[in-house]
């Protein structure tokens, strides 16, 4: 009896140290601040340092000056990538100073997405003593929030893909399966200049070029809905014209961001942009593939009972409205979700995460992998 109460003592004692330990990691990668290229670089080889020293094969590409932290274990026919993102929005500095309060973790961060970044690499750790009958890809990127071309997107045209990605975006344990596409476009309207004080002698661009946004959001197109999303959105995010008060101004510059529902063409969606104003120059500055990953994929339905397991069904399916790294995966045919562990307020004054549900989410990753043998 009395060596089954140390063994119970010691896997307690096992147990309290990991939580802490992914608070603590959690912490410390909020305090590196990695709103910049030198700092994300940092928090990126402390990782790689980290993820060395308790037995993980480590490596670190770098492009365009920004490095990504790639690590492997296990082996097997099917390879699941957990990504996640380093890198995060400015803030003031005491945003940047982690606190514990009622259960919750807060600080830039935190939520979106360090604490799902530190649940992973002590998953990973756990992995070099259970190895899984798969292998298991951990990818820490550097520039999600600016676009994630250089790091996820570089990745994947590296080849270090997988059969099953999960991107550990703050979702509170949902599984955000679909995602919207996006294209920005820049459109200019041409007018005719005058004197400001007779306007009727020229042509207002900025008056013309706000009627044509109104077309725009008048579209049928964009009055549409799929199955996890009411409609797409149209956001007018720049104007720039006109140079002073006495002349009417003769061209308008219109900054407009387009997120649009899996099954949309963007390209129709432009053409039907072009009619409505043939004189106006159109120029395409971003555009990223909509997500769509199936709900009845095998991993996607084996992760599901899992999450609904650990959460008492709370895992449900949603479509996202932002993008996320899951499109440099879904543009290859990889399956790819959203999934992260419980918070709110990401991006502002009050980002938190719910400590526990680091615990929780740790917990659903390791279940999963293991259950993993074959492909699909």
């Amino acid at each position: 009896m009395d060596w089954q109460l140390e063994l119970i003592e010691k896997e307690e004692t096992k147990v309290e140290r990991i939580g802490a330990q992914i608070e603590k990691l959690a912490s410390d990668l909020i305090r590196f601040e990695s709103t910049n290229v030198e700092s994300v670089n940092l928090c990126a080889d402390f990782c790689s340092e980290w993820l060395k020293s308790r037995g993980l094969q480590v490596e670190v590409w770098e492009n365009h000056g920004l490095k990504s932290v790639v690590a492997t274990v296990g082996e097997g026919e099917s390879t699941i990538i957990l990504n996640g993102h380093l890198d995060v929005v400015p803030g003031q500095p005491q945003l940047f100073q982690p606190r514990q309060e009622q259960g919750k973790l807060y600080g830039r961060g935190s939520y979106d997405m360090l604490g799902a970044v530190a649940a992973m690499m002590v998953l990973m750790t756990e992995l070099v003593e259970e190895p899984p009958a798969c292998k298991v890809i951990l990818a820490l990127v550097p520039d999600e929030e600016t676009g994630g071309q250089y790091g996820s997107g570089f990745l994947v045209e590296q080849g270090i893909i997988g059969d099953f990605v999960i991107c550990g975006e703050p979702t509170n344990l949902k599984m955000g399966i679909h995602a919207k596409g996006i294209l920005q476009l820049a459109v200019d309207v041409k007018g005719i200049a005058a004197h400001g004080s007779r306007p009727w002698l020229g042509k207002n661009a900025i008056l013309e070029a706000l009627e044509n946004y109104k077309s725009i959001v008048s579209l049928d197109v964009f009055q549409q809905s799929s199955d996890y999303f009411k409609q797409p959105s149209v956001n007018l995010a720049l104007i720039q014209a006109g140079k002073v008060f006495n002349q009417v101004p003769d061209l308008c510059s219109l900054g407009i961001d387009i997120r649009y529902l899996p099954g949309q063409r963007p390209e129709e969606i432009l053409e039907k942009i072009r009619q409505i104003n043939p004189e106006a120059e159109i120029t395409v500055r971003y555009q990223g593939l909509p997500v769509e990953t199936k709900s009845d994929n095998t991993f996607v339905r084996k992760l599901h009972e899992i999450a609904n397991e650990h959460s008492g069904n709370q895992s449900v399916f949603f479509g996202q409205d932002g993008a996320a790294d899951t499109r440099y995966y879904s543009e290859k045919g990889i399956p790819a979700i959203e999934f992260g562990p419980t918070g709110a307020n990401h991006h502002g004054p009050g980002e938190y995460v719910e400590i526990e549900s680091l615990y929780v989410y740790k917990s659903i990753l390791k279940q999963f992998v293991h259950q993993i043998k074959n492909k699909g």
